[in-house]
């Protein structure tokens, strides 16, 4: 067995001992680092210069006060619901953040950390009325130990994880993933096969899970902690189930652990399932693009065998195999539609382009009948305008990098509309008539924001 690598306890004594240790900022390789990414930069080289080192020293890091600083800013940030003993983060600031770390610090070091059962709730799918899914919220505390241990195990990892994997890593974006199915679907990879893993986050066996990350980590206290996470358990009814299998969707570790246990697929992909593929994968959402139907259909009974060792299955139901040739059939990845359109310049060549799906279309137009709905007719256009605009922006900066300038034109006369209906109501005018009074101008002066002209336009060829 080897040792975790002992660069790490020297870098880290450097980094505290130089001259910049009041600044909180240390010298690696001649760039500006903070201590945290220091140490996060020290993890990915060890780890990546021997691919079969073990890590034997990591939670001692988790409770440092500057790895929970890092944290708290990104608990602080990203907000959230409170958990079971229903402290906000506000809460947390009002109180004393400072008392509050050192506590959890003491904890960790003490080795009476408990973290707290999970509270369950349960959001509607977007674009799938009918149906939920259920979100595991941690408390505030456990959401930054989580946190700060995301923050050193992601680097050891980070080192292993193959680039066909896209979803929650640095660096990488959905949009990176569309643009590598766009490159092979235009080399000649025209049957896709699609994948649904049924219920990933909930089915994940623990066992498999915890083996995956005991492959690069043999720290005890470290594994136990995420042994606990695993086995916090939902209250529900005033009791706590303790769950068998499955990682909170909901926790900031989450998606790290997943992609830990999907990094199996990876592997088994790039040694038994490149001759029949290529592998996209975004978390638990994948694409396989291969040249035949016949390899297709071997790649479901590859990826189906290797996704049973994790306790997991592809969703009978929502895979299936598709055929992109001249156009004929499309498919949905990461909110886009993929489909092959014909070249208006050379007629005969289909290349793969994408555009917002009907679902992502949905939903968009979902939140736009909120915000105008009659219940807000006491509002001002400006405010209802005010909440608008960011809802639209979030969505033009994510679906304007592909071919969406005519959906982008639909949703901007969608908002025109809609703004229009509602100033007609706030006025007393029956109906849905308008045009003359509610002409551009009028639409432009209130400063709605306008989708159309934020295309990114994407390179249509392979080679691009």
């Amino acid at each position: 067995m080897r040792v975790a690598c002992e660069e790490v306890a020297r870098v880290s004594a450097g980094v505290a001992s130089s001259a910049r240790r009041k600044e909180g900022v240390a010298r690696l390789d001649g760039r500006p680092l903070d201590k945290v990414r220091a140490l996060q930069w020290t993890l990915y080289r060890c780890a990546k210069q021997d691919p079969e080192r073990r890590f034997h020293s990591l939670y001692g890091h988790v409770s440092r006060r500057d790895v929970l600083w890092r944290a708290w800013s990104g608990v602080c940030a990203n907000r959230g619901a409170p958990g079971v003993d229903g402290v906000t983060v506000d809460a947390v600031a009002a109180a004393g953040v400072e008392e509050f770390l050192n506590d959890l610090s003491q904890q960790l070091r003490a080795h009476t950390y408990r973290p707290s059962p999970l509270r369950q709730v349960l959001i509607p799918k977007p674009g799938r009325p009918g149906e939920f899914r259920p979100l595991s919220i941690p408390t505030v505390a456990d959401r930054v130990v989580m946190t700060a241990a995301k923050l050193v195990l992601e680097p050891v990892f980070e080192a292993d994880f193959l680039p066909v994997s896209y979803g929650f890593r640095p660096k990488r974006s959905a949009i990176d993933a569309c643009e590598s199915v766009r490159v092979e679907a235009n080399r000649g990879r025209e049957w896709v096969l699609e994948a649904d893993i049924r219920d990933c986050f909930g089915s994940i066996r623990h066992d498999a899970l915890v083996a995956q990350v005991a492959r690069r980590v043999v720290d005890g206290p470290m594994l136990k902690l995420i042994r606990m996470w695993l086995r916090a358990g939902v209250l529900e009814d005033g009791a706590t189930g303790s769950p068998g299998a499955g990682t909170p969707q909901g926790s900031p570790i989450s998606p790290l652990l997943a992609n830990i246990a999907l990094h199996v697929l990876d592997v088994a992909w790039q040694r038994d399932g490149h001759r029949l593929g290529v592998l996209v994968r975004y978390c638990d959402d994948f694409v396989i693009l291969c040249p035949t139907r016949e390899r297709a259909v071997q790649a479901r009974e590859l990826a189906g065998t290797v996704l049973v060792g994790l306790g997991l299955q592809l969703h009978p139901e929502k895979t299936g195999i598709v055929h992109l040739a001249r156009g004929g059939q499309g498919f949905d990845f990461l909110g886009f539609h993929h489909r092959k359109v014909e070249s208006w310049r050379r007629r005969g060549r289909f290349h793969l382009q994408r555009w917002p799906s009907q679902r992502a279309m949905g939903v968009l137009r979902d939140k736009i009948r909120a915000a105008t709905d009659r219940r807000h007719v006491g509002r001002s256009l400006s405010a209802v305008v005010a909440d608008l605009n960011p809802v639209l922006r979030g969505w033009a900066a994510y679906f304007r990098n592909g071919n969406s300038a005519g959906k982008f034109s639909t949703i901007d006369s969608y908002v025109h509309e809609r703004l229009a209906i509602f100033d007609n109501r706030k006025r007393g005018i029956p109906g849905r008539k308008w045009g003359k009074r509610h002409d551009g101008a009028w639409f432009a002066r209130l400063g709605a924001f306008r989708l159309s002209g934020n295309v990114r336009r994407v390179a249509v060829h392979a080679s691009r």
